[in-house]
C-alpha cells in the first residue's frame, strides 16, 4: 500500500491516456469480458487523447507514488427533456476503475468523487452512471439509486 501523502487527484493529461486504456480493459476484466484485446484499444487511446481538454468531459487520475493507480470519466449527454429529467442534460460517469494491487485503499473512492464534483460543478441536474456489485455500496452512499429501465443495448 503507498503512503497517502503521495497521492494526488487531478484531471488526466495527454501523459496519462496509456493508464487511461490500461485501466479501461481491467475495468473491462473485472467485469468478466472476454476477449479484452483488439481494435477497441486504439480508438480508446485516441478517444481519450482527444476529450482530455474537451469541457464537456471531466477525465481524471489518482496516482499515487508518480504512477497512475485509479481513474474516472465524466461526461456531459444531451438528451431530450422528459418528466424524469426536464433539463435533457445528464452526466454520465464511467470508467471508474483501480488497478487490482491498489484496491482497498480508497483510490477509486478519491476518482469518483472528482467525477462527481466536477458534474456538480457543471450544473447540470443529474448523473448516472452503470455499477458492477463491488461499486454498487459506493454509488448509494453518493445517493445513487437503482432505476426501473435497467440498460438495454444491441448492436446495430
Amino acid at each position: 500500500m503507498s503512503d497517502v501523502t503521495l497521492t494526488t487527484c487531478r484531471r488526466a493529461s495527454e501523459q496519462d491516456v496509456e493508464a487511461l486504456v490500461a485501466l479501461r480493459a481491467e475495468m473491462f476484466r473485472a467485469m468478466g469480458t472476454q476477449n479484452i484485446d483488439g481494435p477497441w484499444v486504439s480508438a480508446a487511446r485516441s478517444w481519450f487523447a482527444e476529450r482530455i481538454h474537451d469541457p464537456a468531459f471531466g477525465i481524471f487520475v489518482v496516482a499515487s507514488g508518480g504512477s497512475v493507480v485509479a481513474c474516472s470519466v465524466a461526461a456531459i449527454r444531451d438528451a431530450a427533456p422528459s418528466p424524469g429529467n426536464p433539463h435533457g442534460r445528464d452526466v454520465l460517469i464511467s470508467n471508474v476503475c483501480t488497478f487490482p494491487e491498489y484496491r482497498g485503499s480508497g483510490y477509486g473512492r478519491r476518482a469518483f468523487s472528482a467525477a462527481l464534483e466536477w458534474a456538480h460543478r457543471t450544473g447540470v441536474p443529474r448523473a448516472e452512471l452503470m455499477a458492477t456489485a463491488a461499486g454498487r455500496g459506493m454509488y448509494a452512499r453518493a445517493g445513487f439509486a437503482e432505476t426501473t429501465f435497467p440498460a438495454m443495448r444491441a448492436d446495430i
